[in-house]
């Protein structure tokens, strides 16, 4: 685990510990912490043989955040309004007392599922952060919790809709057998997507790899890696997707064999795309009044990427945080397969997009009897308040892997409407008490002003955090955290790369702060809990998680080298042994094959979830008699400098990036808004007060506002702390996609006469 390292030690030793970071960054990379004094001195990232798994700044500055002055650093117990942000210190002992005696309190007189369970990304490892306390929780009679994931959930619904699993992705150096790449608002420069992306995106350009960016933002990843940059309004990629396949119906170039081979319902996609069903053919120039891409665009990517096998379109995320999300994804998949570039090397199916994790080592079969054992038994589940609930209307609930289907769970971006309205309101509990780990939900939830409403009206909060974010200052008791370097843990995969890293304990924990799990064995016998579990050492539940994966062969090796690199003898291609060999390894939907029609769709009989992807407006897009009032299209896109929320404390990224709104220079103009400018942006659920970025890297009528800057409302109710979910709907697609990039506003200089934000 350590070893000597060459410096001056006059002020004591030098050792090296193997550490890695562990936040949702799309990343999950080794760190090298020189600790010298019990202090961390220095990071460096892996210097070891490749795979490389090397951090970027985030991971490399993390040193400022373990040693910031704004640390939690003791218990903490309200003293005022909830989200006054007024606390006074006290006990670890009373603190749990506390939370113990609410939790009793609320159980006896409300019953468990109005126990509100919230977890979030703040920490991705095997063992710390929200799994003690939801085994707690479960073990106390259960709990109410969330479904959907504001990251992928349009992406994932599409993907069991169309292949029936969230493994489709291809593993980085298959790239270097691609002719042609599509990056669909997909910027891995800033959100990374496995560490060797970049990588292996540079070598497939060096090989000769034709790369082409489609995106609303001249992106990093554009910029660096792009021929063509193509730029799109936000919300009408399904149309240009859907475009691009009516050019190659119509001018022949889809793979029939392949269509015919391992593929349903592409008659049903056909009569949709050439207008026999809707009455509209999608031609490129139907597109091109939609989308803004010029007709003559559309048809040449369309003849490229039908022409150029095998070619890997990679449909980003981040379309698909969109009011009708899913579409779009569906649109990508459907692409990829009339174009046959599915289960080839350099080709790519799109979809979830997860390559290689033992999370799901293999492609799940559905149960064929599943749909009469759910209508009347309901799904089994380990938490009581959810055994045998109903699967809910809306899921793809006959097939396994993707989002739990029961209807016991509350969409997360409904959370504040279920506080609020519980029951009444329709949802499936009434909420309480919320116990919150590894979670800013007020920033990162849809609504922010709606949820400290909402969180206002809870009887009780308890948040597990670092720092006193937006959500820890509504909350009636703060206990303080210990970061990745003061704990052991591993962490696995983000997505597709093959290696675990193990997180090695660098320094001792600071002030009073605990790990989630002495939390747990601390508080389970105040619960009248067994705390079995929680009474094993962290080494023995590593270990002990270690052991149930066949690729970790030798956990002492891992846990000194930091990191256990799985080596491949080929590239994994998704769907590779489908396409081979389809008779012995059908597709794992409920037909064995590709669903461009997906018949489980039509069951729904729901107009918001056709049966084969379709371009569809709705109440926030471009064109909505909204837009009149506010013509500006918002995009929530991802920092360079933060993952999500967390790392917002750190003066170095801070100043790799100022946070800011992006603004066309034409459309900056017009309001007589220059550069660092201090604006409005608004709508009717709130207005942010933030500095102007006047830059042509975003198309004119878009403007972006990066996601996870802390929500800070001033004494007019202004966000001055530039959080884009003021400004975002607590609605979801029919899929369950989250709308973080469907959001209308306006803008006006700060300080100057305009309309009144409500």
């Amino acid at each position: 685990m350590e070893s000597k390292s060459l410096y001056d030690e006059s002020r004591g030793p030098v050792t090296i510990v193997n550490t890695g970071c562990c936040h949702d960054c799309g990343g999950r990379c080794v760190l090298r912490a020189h600790v010298q004094d019990g202090k961390v001195i220095r990071i460096e990232s892996d210097t070891g043989p490749g795979p490389q798994i090397r951090a970027c700044a985030r991971g490399r500055a993390y040193r400022q955040r373990l040693y910031s002055n704004e640390r939690l650093k003791y218990p903490l117990r309200r003293t005022a309004k909830r989200g006054e942000g007024s606390f006074e210190t006290i006990s670890w002992d009373a603190a749990l007392d506390e939370v113990a005696e609410n939790l009793n309190r609320v159980k006896k007189e409300y019953g468990n599922s109005s126990v509100l369970f919230l977890p979030g990304a703040g920490n991705q490892g095997m063992l710390h952060g929200p799994l003690g306390p939801g085994l707690m929780l479960q073990m106390f009679g259960g709990f109410t919790r969330y479904w959907g994931i504001p990251s992928y959930e349009g992406a994932l619904f599409a993907s069991m809709a169309t292949y029936g699993t969230i493994k489709t992705g291809h593993s980085r150096d298959d790239l270097l057998n691609s002719r042609m790449i599509l990056m669909w608002g997909w910027n891995p420069a800033n959100t990374v997507w496995d560490p060797e992306t970049a990588l292996f995106l540079a070598k497939a350009r060096e090989n000769g790899a034709r790369m082409v960016a489609v995106d609303p933002r001249f992106t990093d990843t554009a910029a660096t890696f792009a021929d063509e940059y193509i730029p799109i309004r936000p919300g009408t990629d399904a149309a240009m997707l859907i475009a691009m396949a009516y050019v190659i119906i119509t001018e022949n170039l889809q793979d029939q064999t392949f269509i015919d081979k391992h593929t349903i319902g592409f008659n049903d996609y056909k009569d949709y795309v050439l207008g026999r069903s809707g009455g509209v053919p999608k031609t490129p120039r139907w597109a091109e009044e939609i989308t803004t891409v010029p007709a003559q665009t559309i048809a040449d990517l369309a003849r490229k990427y039908a022409t150029n096998k095998p070619g890997a379109l990679i449909a980003g995320w981040g379309p698909a945080r969109t009011a009708m999300g899913e579409q779009y994804s569906r649109a990508a998949n459907v692409l990829c397969a009339i174009t046959g570039n599915i289960g080839i090397n350099g080709g790519y199916a799109a979809g979830f997009m997860r390559a290689y994790s033992s999370r799901e080592t293999r492609h799940l079969q559905p149960d064929k009897n599943k749909k009469a054992v759910d209508k009347s038994k309901g799904i089994p589940s380990a938490n009581p308040v959810e055994n045998n609930a109903l699967p809910r209307a809306d899921s793809l609930y006959k097939l396994s892997g993707g989002t739990n289907a029961t209807s016991a769970r509350i969409h997360q971006s409904r959370i504040w409407d279920a506080i609020l309205t519980g029951t009444a309101g329709g949802h499936p509990a009434d909420p309480k008490l919320a116990y919150i780990v590894a979670s800013n939900c007020l920033n990162q939830y849809p609504n922010a002003n709606r949820g400290a409403e909402a969180l206002k009206s809870l009887e009780f909060i308890v948040v597990h955090d670092q720092f006193l974010t937006p959500t820890a200052k509504f909350a009636d008791i703060v206990l303080p955290v210990n970061t990745f370097m003061e704990r052991s843990d591993i962490a696995p995969p983000w997505l597709g790369s093959p290696y675990y890293i193990y997180l090695n304990k660098t320094v001792d924990s600071m002030y009073e702060s605990k790990t989630d799990l002495e939390i747990c064995r601390d508080l389970a016998p105040r619960l009248g809990i067994d705390p079995g579990f929680f009474e094993m050492s962290e080494d023995e539940i590593l270990k002990m998680f270690a052991g149930r994966r066949p690729d970790i062969d030798d956990y002492e090796k891992m846990k000194r080298d930091g990191v256990v690199k799985i080596p491949l003898s080929e590239p994994i291609v998704a769907f590779k042994d489908q396409v081979k060999d389809p008779e012995n390894n059908p597709f794992p939907t409920l037909s064995g094959k590709i669903e461009i029609a997906c018949g489980h769709l039509a069951e729904m009989d729901n107009p918001g979830i056709p049966q084969v992807p379709a371009y569809l407006g709705h109440k926030e897009h471009y064109d909505s008699p909204l837009s009149k009032k506010y013509p500006f299209q918002l995009l929530t896109t991802h920092s360079k400098i933060r993952t999500h929320s967390t790392l917002e404390m750190v003066p170095w990224l801070r100043e790799i990036e100022a946070h800011g709104l992006w603004i066309n220079p034409k459309d900056a103009q017009k309001m007589g808004i220059s550069h660092n400018d201090m604006v409005e942006v608004f709508n009717d659920r709130g207005c942010v007060r933030i500095a102007a970025r006047v830059t042509e890297r975003i198309m004119p009528g878009v403007v972006n506002l990066c996601q996870g800057g802390w929500y800070q409302p001033d004494e007019n109710g202004v966000d001055t702390g530039g959080c884009a979910n003021t400004l975002t709907d607590d609605t979801h697609s029919p899929g369950g996609a989250f709308a973080m990039n469907s959001a209308l506003v306006d803008i006006r200089p700060a300080g100057k006469p305009g309309k009144e934000a409500v």
